[in-house]
């Protein structure tokens, strides 16, 4: 059997393979799932390989056939939808056709649930973590101070965030959905009701926008201008309607005078968010023009770090790995922003990207109108996000 590079087993796990396409590397990604998977999700990071898509049952019918089109000198990884064909495959590869093949073990679905957690900042007084899910371009965070801790956009994986603060001995004490999400399942309903937190939730999203039934989730109110002080920090509530009605962004203060700006869907480090996926696209678009230009701008300190609640692409993150800037540099450098209102209004309505049909669904799972199962659940999170105007892709 030939190794090449340093794989020294026959699967590869989600962290292992993000870890090595995040950087310069040599891989070759082989993926054999069918067309229609293929199309609706990819593996994709900072330096994503060149992927070959070959399907599974094309393996089956004629294995030298398969073979025979495949390179022989790079490492390659198999993926499939779980895990299964990609390893018989990864198996057959390396055994009988001495090709350096490892399996991504659990197939695409590993990569959908693989979170990595990165420090922002770490100081005696008070720590924040970014919580990056790359297979969707999904941003959460988490801060602690004293003991206390807040989540603010936790995704549906919620244990994830309950084992980080019993590692930290922090007591949730906050969770804040900057919005009601159209690309994901929120975990707020589901950490508050595990652990007596108070869930908040601006009252606007607080109705599905197309159904116009209320919530059926128990929240408390977000208000614009509302403070919460969690330790040492201060969190001051802005609301910055366009995205959704509800949206609502999160200045946060600490001590030692540093100021972090949790954006939401309001902000990213490149674009900002679209104002369609309450299906009132033209109506809501001049509303993100004054919650960035006339709220955002007049009322967040140059200095704050902006910390946004999804990514687009993943070279968007600073050297550090971080999807953070400072609110003057992202003025400058963010495409998006350098227009006129009635420039900017004609460039959001002429760029919305088709919104996909499960965003509905989501919407109604995250306002407790509808209970998935995991399946379920899984099918309808499938794919990268597409919360930013068109030209962030």
């Amino acid at each position: 059997m030939s190794q090449v590079a340093d794989f020294t087993d026959i699967d590869i796990s989600a962290e292992e393979l993000f870890n090595r396409i995040n950087r310069s590397n040599d891989l070759l990604l082989l993926d054999v799932r069918n067309d229609e998977e293929y199309e609706a999700w990819k593996i994709e990071a900072r330096n994503t390989p060149p992927t070959l898509h070959r399907f599974y049952g094309e393996f089956v019918e004629d294995e030298e056939a398969f073979v025979a089109h495949l390179p022989k000198d790079r490492p390659m990884v198999v993926v499939c939808a779980k895990g299964g064909a990609s390893e018989y495959v990864a198996d057959r590869l390396r055994e009988f056709h001495n090709i350096p093949a490892v399996n991504l073990e659990g197939g695409m679905i590993a990569w959908g649930n693989f979170y990595r957690r990165q420090a922002v900042v770490t100081t005696e007084d008070y720590s924040i973590y970014q919580v990056d899910r790359p297979s969707r371009g999904c941003l959460s965070y988490i801060l602690v101070s004293q003991g206390q801790a807040a989540l603010i956009d936790p995704a549906r994986h919620a244990q994830q965030y309950l084992d980080f603060l019993q590692e930290k001995d922090a007591e949730l004490a906050l969770i804040l959905d900057t919005h009601a999400h159209a690309d994901h399942i929120s975990g707020g309903p589901a950490l508050a009701q595990h652990t007596g937190a108070p869930y908040y939730l601006h009252p606007y999203d607080g109705i599905h926008p197309f159904d116009m039934l209320p919530a059926t989730i128990a929240y408390e109110m977000l208000k614009d201008g509302m403070t919460f002080t969690l330790g040492k920090l201060t969190l001051q509530a802005l609301h910055v309607p366009g995205h959704t009605l509800g949206l609502v962004n999160f200045l946060v203060t600490a001590p030692d005078g540093q100021a972090f700006f949790f954006t939401g869907d309001s902000l990213f480090i490149n674009s900002f968010g679209r104002p369609d996926l309450g299906g009132q696209g033209q109506s809501w678009a001049p509303l993100v023009y004054q919650a960035i230009f006339e709220k955002i701008k007049s009322v967040v300190p140059g200095e704050a770090l902006v910390l946004p609640g999804h990514y687009a692409l993943h070279k968007e993150a600073n050297e550090d790995g971080l999807y953070a800037m400072p609110l003057a540099e992202l003025w400058q450098k963010n495409p998006d922003l350098q227009v006129g209102k009635d420039e900017f209004i004609e460039f959001v309505l002429s760029h919305l990207p088709t919104m996909p049909q499960q965003y509905i669904e989501i919407k109604r799972v995250n306002a407790g109108l509808s209970r998935p199962d995991e399946q379920r659940a899984m099918e309808l999170e499938l794919g990268k996000n597409v919360c930013a105007l068109s030209t962030a892709y």
